[in-house]
Order: C-alpha cells, then sequence, then structure tokens
C-alpha cells in the first residue's frame, strides 16, 4: 500500500486510491505532503473531505480554504457541522471571518453565526443544532415516521429528545424503547418525566467534560435558563476538547504558551516566540538566585563548604514543589479539588513536606557522615554541624516546596488565571530563591563562632 502511495503522488494523486483509503492514512499523507495537500481536497468526496478536514491543524485548514475553487470551498464550508465550522471560523482575522460566511447557505449562515455568539470555550460553541426531538401527544409511529425523514440530518439518532409545546426539555428515551412497543402507544405512556443530564448552553467545556465522564451517553441535550431544547453535544467533541486541552496543559506545565498545532508544523519563528516569553521570565527569576548569593558571599567565603551543597538543597526544594503542584493541577483539571479545598491541602502538603523533607535530610546527614568517616572528603572538625545544617535546611526547603508548589495553583485560579500556568519551571524558580535564603540562614543560625 505504500508504494502505491508513492506510486499516487508521482502520478498526480488517483481519485479512486485516495477516496478508498481511511481518514488517518489521509492525514498522515497531508503531514507528509503539505504542498500537495489542495491537490489531495480537490479529488475527495466531499463527506470524505470534512472527515478530513476537521482533525487537520489549523494552519493547513486555512491553506485550504484559501486555495481551493471557490465551488469546492463553498461545498466543504457548507457540508461541515457546524462545530467543526465553527471551531475553525472562530480562529479567524474578522475580515476573513465575514468573507467565509458570505459562502454558506441561509441556514448554514444562521446556525453558524448563533454558536459563534456564545462565549469562547463554552457549550455553546460545541452544541450542534440537528438533533431528534419529538412533542410528548404524538403517538411511536409519528415518531418513526418523524426518524425516517429526519434522521439523515441529526449526528445521533440513538437518543430522542422530549419536548412539550413550547420547545422545553422534558424527557429522553433511547430509540429501541420505541421499536419495542405497539406503534400506537403515546410518548407520555414512555416517558418517566425526567432526563438523565444536560448541559446549560453557558456551560464551560471543562464543565461539559465532567458531565459527559459522570454519565454513560454518546450526546447530551444543550438547554437555556428556560430549559428550551436548543442542540446537542456528541461525545467525540468532548474527546476532542478533552485532547486539546491535554496537549495545552502539558505545554504550560513545561513552561511556555500553547502552541494549538502539532510540533513539526509550528512555523520555526513562531516556536521560539512561544517559548521565549516563558523563558525571559524565569531567567529573570533566577537572576534573584544570583542576587541572593552575592548577599551572602561573605557566608561562602568563610565556608566554601557550604557552596558544596547549594545544587542537592535547592534541587530538593524546586522537585518536591514540581511535584505538589503536578499533583493539584491534575486534581483540579479532574474536578477532585476545588477551591474551597485551599486549606485542606495546605494542611495535607505541609504534613507531606515535613516528612519527606526529614527523609531527605536525614539521607543528606549519612552522606556527611559517610565521606567525613571513610575519609572520601574531609568537612572539617565541625562536620556534625554542617551535617546538620543540611538536615534542617532539607526539611525548610522541602516543606517550602511542596507548600507553594500546592497553593500556587490555587492563588493563580483566584485571579481567573490557568491552574497549568503554574508550571513545573515556575515553581522551580520561586523555590531556587526562597530555598536559598533558608538554607543560609540555618548555616548563619548553626555555625556562627564555629565556621562563620
Amino acid at each position: 500500500m505504500f508504494n502505491h502511495h508513492k506510486e499516487c503522488l508521482e502520478n498526480h494523486f488517483d481519485e479512486n486510491f485516495l477516496n478508498n483509503q481511511t481518514i488517518s492514512f489521509l492525514v498522515k499523507l497531508i503531514q507528509d505532503h503539505p504542498d500537495k495537500v489542495v491537490d489531495i481536497f480537490i479529488l475527495l468526496k466531499i463527506n470524505r473531505g470534512t472527515s478530513v478536514f476537521k482533525v487537520l491543524d489549523f494552519p493547513i485548514k486555512k491553506k485550504i480554504i484559501e486555495s481551493l475553487p471557490s465551488i469546492k470551498m463553498m461545498e466543504l464550508l457548507n457540508k461541515l457541522s457546524v462545530d467543526d465550522r465553527v471551531s475553525f471560523l472562530e480562529n479567524l482575522p474578522k475580515n476573513s471571518l465575514k468573507d467565509l460566511i458570505k459562502y454558506l447557505n441561509p441556514e448554514e449562515k444562521r446556525n453558524t453565526l448563533v454558536s459563534l455568539g456564545y462565549p469562547e470555550n463554552s457549550v455553546g460553541r460545541l452544541m450542534i443544532p440537528y438533533y431528534l426531538a419529538v412533542q410528548d401527544t404524538w403517538s411511536v409511529q409519528e415518531v418513526l415516521d418523524y426518524i425516517r425523514k429526519e434522521g439523515k440530518n441529526s449526528d445521533v439518532i440513538e437518543i430522542v429528545y422530549i419536548v412539550n409545546q413550547k420547545g422545553k426539555l422534558v424527557d429522553d428515551i433511547k430509540i429501541q424503547e420505541f421499536l419495542l412497543v405497539d406503534t400506537a402507544t403515546k410518548v407520555a405512556d414512555l416517558m418517566d418525566g425526567r432526563y438523565t443530564a444536560a448541559l446549560s448552553v453557558i456551560d464551560t467545556e471543562e464543565e461539559a467534560t465532567k458531565i459527559f465522564s459522570m454519565n454513560n451517553r454518546v450526546s447530551l441535550p444543550v438547554i437555556d435558563d428556560q430549559k428550551i431544547l436548543l442542540g446537542i453535544v456528541t461525545i467525540d467533541d468532548i474527546l476532542w476538547v478533552v485532547n486539546e486541552n491535554y496537549r495545552e496543559d502539558i505545554q504550560k506545565i513545561g513552561g511556555m504558551e500553547a502552541l494549538n498545532q502539532s510540533y513539526l508544523n509550528v512555523p520555526l519563528s513562531k516556536l521560539i516566540k512561544k517559548r521565549a516569553g516563558w523563558l525571559t521570565l524565569l531567567f529573570i527569576g533566577e537572576m534573584l538566585t544570583t542576587t541572593v548569593m552575592q548577599y551572602f558571599s561573605s557566608a561562602i567565603e568563610k565556608a566554601v563548604v557550604l557552596a558544596l551543597f547549594i545544587p542537592l538543597v535547592v534541587s530538593s526544594g524546586g522537585n518536591s514543589g514540581s511535584q505538589a503542584a503536578s499533583l493539584i493541577i491534575q486534581a483540579m483539571a479532574l474536578g477532585e479539588v476545588k477551591m474551597k479545598d485551599w486549606w485542606i491541602v495546605m494542611r495535607r502538603e505541609i504534613i507531606c513536606g515535613f516528612f519527606l523533607g526529614s527523609i531527605l535530610g536525614l539521607t543528606g546527614f549519612i552522606r556527611v557522615l559517610t565521606w567525613h568517616k571513610i575519609n572520601f572528603f574531609n568537612y572539617g572538625p565541625h562536620w556534625i554541624l554542617v551535617g546538620v545544617t543540611i538536615f534542617l535546611s532539607l526539611i525548610g526547603v522541602v516543606l517550602w516546596g511542596t507548600f507553594s508548589g500546592s497553593m500556587l495553583p490555587f492563588v493563580i485560579k483566584k485571579f481567573r488565571g490557568d491552574p497549568a500556568s503554574s508550571s513545573a519551571p515556575f515553581v522551580a524558580t520561586l523555590v531556587d530563591v526562597v530555598g536559598l535564603i533558608i538554607y543560609f540562614s540555618i548555616s548563619y543560625i548553626l555555625l556562627q563562632g564555629t565556621l562563620l
């Protein structure tokens, strides 16, 4: 098949070959040959094209829309589902957005403009306005006739939504229940008067993900504040959102802005720009470390042995802080920890920090003891005090690391920021500065009059 793939490219593509391939194969083909993407899309059947289009990165989508012949582009835009279309259009400049809206037919234009009117990252942007909804006064036969007529326009037909005459959602029924009863049965007789779950049109993507995780459904209805049924959100859209948010959070935790596209497709200039901001900020933060060391330079000159343990003590604090931050960010993302739980988290992390610091401190003390006793390194006549200094410093620094790493996500979320922005590098920088102060302060207290 791969050889056929190469022959296909060399022979300016084969329409039958392309339309008989899987979506994943076509996506890989486009990623390997981005200069041929327009040629590929011209040959793809429209249903195939929309399936491929929705999973491509935004720059490739933009190139396709800008380069396709007008008729093919109009057909593609109108065939896309509303949520996929909105996902693409919302990233365009206003002028380009206005130009493309003109190519939509009246119904698709209305649905698209309605979705674009909802807040970014809200359920309204994900909502599909095509669904199966029947009135509670209908008979099962009327429902089945309606499904045969309108089912082709709905992404999900497993669930039929029941509305009253005002359009309010009153129940949802699996389609199999209509197939197992007499066709003269009234819909009202099948109802239990409540629906499994529903999303508000202004719910965030995060809230929608949590509701889906608690309900075993392929789709959920979307209602407004009056309980009017507006559309549905499907599980595949939620999975797509989860994947995108996961990728963004991982990049933010790594100490950079989210790329919003695959690594190999990001222009080098954009990649540098996305990474430079955080690196510069972290570099400025690390300058404070130099300032602290300059302040304690006299102590380092008197007791050079203190400098040997700076990387050991400071890195331990950074590692513990990064651990705590990662745990709390994940717990927040999964809904396991909420803002009101900050006190419980702080108490737990202080206890953890103390015991973790004690374990590392004891290890550090044993290291000083062992190295001195086997004459691997001479720590001087006050080697016990040096060991105790390392022991207490590690307790203090690790305790500070777990405290700051766990509390920083709460502080950022309190000011409506993204907890993922309290990245591991940022926590490490904060702990480095304060960790040095803790280390040298304990050294002054214990070693004053001996080494200092």
